[in-house]
Formats: structure tokens, sequence, C-alpha cells
């Protein structure tokens, strides 16, 4: 229990630093990660360099925070776009005043602007996949959100004092249904496009994006290319969510 527990505080946790907050022998910690694995409470995910709690641990305790499941339904999903067309994919959840890359396939892509982005926080005002989810979020807690905002000195989230713009962008993403990196954050030799993903009641709880250079084609290039790919995703990790929570029930 007490790996578990020290497991459910990262997103992805190696040996090593199992060994060192625990003072458990490596072996003696392969021996119960390989348990746990077996027993479907652990997942290892070579190419992120490490273990995670699979959405099973919910049920040993409400204290579980419940939202990675869709890090867990989404996984595959985002494998499997990478594979068909190389780009990294991404899945973000909310934190607080940004969101935050929970599960990545840059290991999986030959042709990612980035090195890593697990655990990349990402502005909400700035960013395709804060947008994509920031959009999406129900008035008291867009509200709520904003005004969080409004007291950041980053000026990727001056946006959140300049309310008619700030509203026009949203309006814009939802109509869509999907968002972009604005243009003038850096880096600029690459572009997000990203969608939100929802539970089954309608709940926006995570974004998926797909990262390309801008130099393989334009924007609307781009859109006309992966939109339809990750909105369909989108909805097949909403209904796997779906299957996965209703396991518990």
């Amino acid at each position: 229990m007490t790996v578990l527990q020290e497991m459910n505080m990262q997103p992805y946790t190696s040996i090593a630093h199992l060994h060192a907050r625990t003072g458990l022998p490596k072996a003696t910690l392969v021996r119960i990660l390989q348990t746990l694995e077996g027993l479907g409470y652990v997942e290892n995910d070579p190419r992120l360099g490490g273990y995670q709690v699979s959405a099973l641990v919910g049920s040993l305790s409400s204290g579980f925070h419940k939202e990675p499941m869709v890090v867990e339904a989404g996984r595959p999903w985002a494998v499997a776009i990478t594979r068909k067309y190389q780009w990294p994919v991404s899945i973000s959840l909310l934190d607080r005043d940004a969101v935050v890359v929970r599960f990545s396939t840059v290991p999986d892509s030959s042709m990612s602007p980035f090195h890593k982005t697990v655990n990349m926080r990402l502005a909400l005002l700035t960013r395709g996949m804060g947008l994509a989810y920031l959009a999406f979020t129900p008035k008291e807690e867009f509200d709520l959100i904003i005004e969080i905002l409004r007291r950041s000195q980053d000026p990727e989230d001056s946006l959140a004092h300049n309310p008619a713009r700030l509203n026009q962008l949203i309006e814009k993403v939802r109509q869509r249904g999907y968002a972009s990196r604005v243009r003038h954050v850096e880096p600029r030799n690459s572009n997000t496009i990203a969608v939100p993903i929802m539970n089954d009641a309608g709940r926006v709880v995570a974004s998926l994006g797909l990262t390309y250079f801008t130099a393989a084609f334009s924007e609307a290039e781009a859109c006309e290319r992966y939109v339809a790919v990750l909105k369909s995703t989108s909805a097949e990790i909403t209904r796997d969510l779906t299957r996965i929570r209703n396991s518990f029930i």
C-alpha cells in the first residue's frame, strides 16, 4: 500500500524514485510492481520511463482522483493517431490556472518538435490545449478560472483583462469545436490543434491535441487534415471513459 500511495502522487514513477522515497530494496520493488501489474493496479509504460497507477486503484480508495481515468481511456487512441500520422498527440488536464500534459506520444513520434512534454504546463488563453479545455467549461467554472488568471503576472494570461477580445476568442473556439495555439506565442515553428474530451454527462474533463511543424503545412491545411480525426477520437475516448467508470459501479 505504501508503494501505491507514493505512485498515486506522481503521473509516472520509476523504481529508482520509489526506492528513494520508500527505502525498500529495488529487487523488492520490482516484485511488488510485477504483482500489482498482474492484478491490474499498475501499468508499466517504458516509452515514458516508468510506472503509473491504473483506474482500478479507484476501487481501493475513494480518495483516488478519478480524472486520470481519461488518460487511461485516451492512451491507446493517442498512440493510434501518432502511428498513422506520425505527429505527437497529447492529453492534458486542468490544474488550477493551466492545463498540464498527462500523457504524450512524443516517444512514439519521429517528427516531434519536443523531446518531452509530460508535466508541461500550458496556458489556458494562448495554447491550443488550454483553449480547447477552457472554452467548454461551465460558466461558473469559466468565470472562476478567469478571475484567477486576472491575478497572474504571466503575459500569456493577459487576455483575461480584455473581456471583449477574450469572449470573441472563446466563442470562436466553441463554434469551431477546436482550438489552436495563438500565433504570437513561442515556439513559432510548430502549432497544436486541440479538441475537448467530454465525459458522458457532457462536461469537459481533458483536452486532446496534435502538434505539427508549421513548415509542413498551413494551419488551414492542418485543420482540414486533422480536426475531424481529433473530434472522432475524442468521441471514442468518451465512450471508453464511460465504460471504464461503469466497470467500478
